[in-house]
């Protein structure tokens, strides 16, 4: 690997994906599905999981929790882990 990786810019603008964030965004997705937190994530993860997959799922949630995170940091209010969730299960319905 690069070892100049860590100290790049990685402006979403330009198109570039930071790898720390998304391999973060996995590790997190992962740690939520097993304890299940916040409640619902598990189900909605396993209706994703079972029309697309397990690493698709977790692109489909990732878009789901940037956009928690993003609302949460524009509004200065905590994530809403609700709204996060009824993110996911919308998105695994209408596939």
């Amino acid at each position: 690997t690069d070892p100049q990786s860590a100290s790049r810019d990685y402006a979403v603008e330009q198109g570039r994906t930071n790898p720390f964030l998304h391999l973060s965004m996995h590790l997190t997705i992962a740690e939520q599905v097993s304890i299940d937190q916040p409640p619902g994530i598990r189900q909605a993860f396993e209706l994703l999981r079972s029309k697309l997959g397990e690493h698709e799922a977790h692109h489909t949630i990732m878009e789901c929790l940037g956009e928690m995170l993003w609302t949460a940091q524009r509004s200065g209010l905590p994530p809403d882990g609700a709204a996060y969730v009824d993110c996911v299960q919308r998105r695994a319905t209408r596939r």
